[in-house]
């Protein structure tokens, strides 16, 4: 007998068919049968079941000897199935992957329940999906906290009768089978179909448990979905809430149920009635007669009157008043079309005024004390820009700074900060009047430079992507950038800040222009060099990491082929093979963050005071709260993962991290300063490099390990390979060849050239690579990692001896673990060979006291 009774019923579906077979059949858990109803359908659906049917002898196909409709086709599935629970899914939608494991999960959890109600995500046509509005409604409470009103996993719906706001369909639930046998639940014909069979399940299932998880995609068709579809059968609805009402009626245990069902049935009808193209115009009287009828044979006495318009729209509904209905509606359409043209002649008076403003403003006298930042198009304090303002404050106190940002980062300014809002007077004022202007990216079009202002352009990055005007050869990365603008943009551009040799050149390529290259390091990892070991473990406990756990940072990069975010790990999966002794902190790239579900293509994410989102790796977990900065989840004897993508400052993550894992971000060149390992998992690096294009193959001179698969991935941290003498000697390479100048005075450099004017020369010297001692990792000795595909769990590479920056490592924890390679066993001091297939004339360090140069116009 299998788990589960997956029910397909098929109609008219054959572009969508075989994706839905396929969400069934490739799930990861197996334990299934797939009843694939064929409901006569004219074209090829019954032969695609067929074909899949020869396949995999785990679907069982079904066909009709006439059209019976989706409800009926339904109960064909019923009576052949023989799994312990029944799921439907409409022949259009699919499965989320691993959704099968995440239900089976939850129902062993949860004691069997008779029904489980999952998520589920509306997919349009162009691929894009979006969560259901109404998810809090699933949430699963902390069985621990007696505070927590969700902390019954199992329930009746008196105790929690708001499921009963959720969409009323068949396909979000999975229902054990001896209890739908035995209260004889059935699908009756015609449209809206699951009304009167989700209602009296929910009602009469003694045991009922929630899963906060994603495991429907349900398609929105352009065309042909059945709530698209004009036909009188919309009138099948009355019908339907009758057979709803006859059920109550004859349980009378059921009634205090009555004013709930009734309302959700004239929010039904209200939604129907307002519906374009769904009822004919000769059947829409007929409606509005029949709808006032119900409401009022239906309605209890001392019904409770909704509040506002929906008042009145149930007043008409009920009285059957179609005109004067539509004309409530049509009253609401002009009065926000109105409302809209006001804001609109609004915003362009305003934008005249504040132009005239600013147009005033630049005839005022420079004001040399008033330094303006910005970074990352006003999304906080943060980056180089954040660096260099804290350094001015230091050095140049009679110098006032203030910065660029919207109300939603204003927590990240540092006391004493002003902040300007982005369009404000005083922003304008401040862009005219400034003295210092420093962003990483670039300012608006509409900034005019004047002469005796600064512009001090710091980038947030070393580039390994295209930049610049090497974009344009690269329309899916271009994204209809104008060049030309692009040009003028630069030619503001005083000073530009460069980390590295590579860099330098490249900027001076793809941005030419006669600004000034500040070949400086990058000030943002100043606090790698000052950072002390108290202070990395007050990071760490901040953001909820478990001591003792190996915390292994995720950074991935933006992919411009792909129109939205995608996860490119199933980090269910890698957090099951890492085990419990390691911590993954997801960060995504700040263009997805923090709107962006990022767990992976199965789990989910929950803005947590505009810090973090919980992850939710299937049902191995509950969430716990983690001071005010993100949630964690508990992954209990797996990991656990937290994600960090809302988390403001990326240097902080960076030191409480033990590792980092990412593919072509460049914060490997930040990290690689800590000189702790980095793996890069570069599983579509052809196609990332054909849309976007690359300076190096980074996978021929890595900063450590390169997997191209997710197994390849988990080998190398299950075999030790992550942390290993070679990945120390691919990191010292890469250190030596991008990392010259990050010696912790980055940011002092910058300040006293261009705010306080020394020369060059007076400028403080580099630190060598081999004279620094980066903060010091939180856990040097590694916990055992269960073997994965292609690796065992073991050694690395032998125990690394005390030295005078290294601790000698517990007895106890040696026997426990795996001691990685460290920089004592390959100092940066020492030759290291790079790799084979490392470029040849890779850069080396620049003397201290090199002088900045004049970029040379193209």
């Amino acid at each position: 007998m299998p788990r589960f009774s997956v029910i397909v019923p098929a109609y008219e579906v054959q572009p969508y068919l075989n994706d839905c077979l396929r969400s069934v059949l490739e799930q990861d858990f197996t334990d299934l049968e797939l009843i694939a109803v064929d409901d006569h359908s004219p074209d090829a659906c019954g032969a695609i079941i067929d074909e899949a049917a020869a396949c995999d002898p785990r679907v069982r196909p079904v066909h009709l000897p006439e059209n019976a409709g989706l409800g009926r086709a339904r109960n064909a599935g019923i009576r052949r199935a023989t799994g312990d629970y029944l799921l439907f899914l409409d022949g259009d939608d699919t499965l989320a992957p691993g959704s099968l494991r995440a239900i089976a999960d939850r129902l062993a959890r949860t004691g069997e329940p008779q029904v489980l109600v999952f998520d589920y995500a509306r997919v349009d046509w162009t691929g894009e999906a979006v969560r259901n509005v109404r998810a809090e409604l699933l949430r699963q409470g902390d069985p621990e906290d007696p505070e927590d009103p969700h902390a019954r996993q199992v329930f009746r719906l008196d105790q929690r009768p708001e499921l009963l706001r959720l969409l009323m369909v068949a396909w979000n639930k999975a229902y054990r089978r001896d209890f739908v046998r035995k209260e004889g639940f059935a699908f009756p014909p015609g449209f809206y179909e699951d009304t009167p069979w989700t209602f009296p399940v929910l009602l009469t299932a003694e045991s009922i448990a929630v899963l906060d998880r994603v495991c429907v995609h349900y398609r929105q068709r352009r065309r042909g979905g059945i709530l698209r579809t004009t036909s009188r059968r919309h009138l099948d609805v009355f019908e339907q809430y009758d057979r709803v009402f006859r059920f109550l009626d004859a349980r009378p245990g059921l009634a205090h149920w009555r004013p709930a069902l009734f309302q959700r049935m004239v929010d039904h009808f209200g939604v129907i009635a307002a519906a374009p193209g769904r009822l004919p115009v000769r059947a829409r009287a007929e409606f509005f007669r029949r709808a006032g009828a119900h409401h009022r044979r239906y309605r209890p006495l001392g019904a409770a009157t909704p509040p506002g318009r929906a008042r009145w729209r149930g007043l008409l509904l009920r009285l059957g008043a179609r005109r004067a209905y539509h004309l409530l509606r049509g009253a609401d359409r002009l009065r926000r079309r109105t409302a809209e043209c006001g804001l609109t002649a609004f915003t362009r008076a305003r934008r005249a005024a504040l132009w005239l403003h600013y147009r005033v403003q630049r005839c005022r006298p420079v004001d040399p004390g008033l330094a303006v930042f910005a970074a990352y198009w006003h999304r906080g304090y943060a980056c180089h820009p954040a660096a260099i303002e804290a350094k001015v404050r230091e050095l140049a106190p009679g110098l006032r700074t203030a910065w660029i940002t919207t109300p939603e980062y204003a927590h990240t300014l540092p006391p004493g900060v002003r902040r300007l809002h982005p369009g404000s007077a005083a922003y304008w004022t401040a862009l005219a009047r400034a003295r210092f202007l420093v962003n990483n990216v670039n300012f608006t079009q509409g900034m005019r430079k004047r002469p005796g202002q600064i512009h001090l352009q710091t980038h947030h990055g070393t580039p390994l992507k295209h930049m610049g005007l090497d974009l344009r050869d690269r329309p899916a990365a271009a994204r209809g950038m104008d060049f030309g603008k692009l040009l003028e943009r630069v030619d503001r551009w005083d000073y530009s800040l460069s980390a590295n040799r590579h860099t330098t050149l490249v900027w001076e390529r793809v941005y030419p222009s006669g600004y000034t290259t500040l070949p400086y390091g990058a000030p943002r990892n100043d606090v790698f060099q000052r950072a002390t070991e108290d202070e990395v473990a007050r990071l760490r406990a901040r953001l909820g990491i478990p001591a003792g756990t190996v915390a292994v940072l995720y950074a991935p990069t933006h992919r411009d082929y792909q129109r939205r975010y995608v996860p490119r790990l199933d980090l269910e999966r890698v957090a099951r093979a890492l085990g419990p002794g390691f911590t993954l902190l997801v960060r995504t790239h700040y263009f997805h963050a923090p709107a962006t579900s990022v767990a992976s293509p199965t789990g989910r994410a929950l803005d947590v005071s505009g810090h973090g989102r919980a992850l939710d790796v299937s049902e191995y977990s509950r969430v716990l709260d983690v001071s005010e900065y993100s949630r964690v989840l508990d992954v209990s004897e797996y990991s656990r993962v937290l994600d960090v993508s809302g988390y403001g400052r990326v240097e902080e993550l960076c030191l409480a991290a033990d590792a980092l894992l990412t593919d072509y971000s460049s914060l490997m060149f930040d990290y690689a300063n800590l000189d702790r390992p980095i793996v890069i998992h570069a599983d579509d690096w052809d196609a990332y490099r054909a849309a976007r294009g690359a300076y190096f193959d980074i996978t021929a001179a890595p900063p450590g390990p390169v997997s191209r698969t997710e197994d390849e991935l988990i080998a190398l941290f299950a075999g030790g390979a992550w942390c290993g003498p070679r990945s120390a000697a691919l990191r010292a390479a890469f250190r030596a060849r991008f990392c010259p100048y990050d010696d912790g005075r980055a940011a002092e450099r910058v300040v006293r050239r261009v705010f306080l004017g020394e020369r060059p020369a007076l400028l403080p010297p580099v630190v060598p690579l081999a004279e620094r001692r980066p903060a010091p990792a939180a856990v040097r000795t590694l916990p055992n990692v269960p073997a994965g595909p292609g690796g065992s769990g073991g050694s690395g590479g032998p125990a690394v001896p005390a030295g005078p920056d290294r601790p000698a490592e517990p007895r106890a924890a040696r026997r426990a673990g795996v001691v990685c390679a460290s920089p004592a066993a390959s100092p940066a001091a020492t030759p290291v060979t790079a790799p084979a297939t490392a470029p040849a004339n890779a850069p080396v360090s620049a003397p201290a006291t090199s002088l900045p140069h004049r970029s040379r116009p193209h």
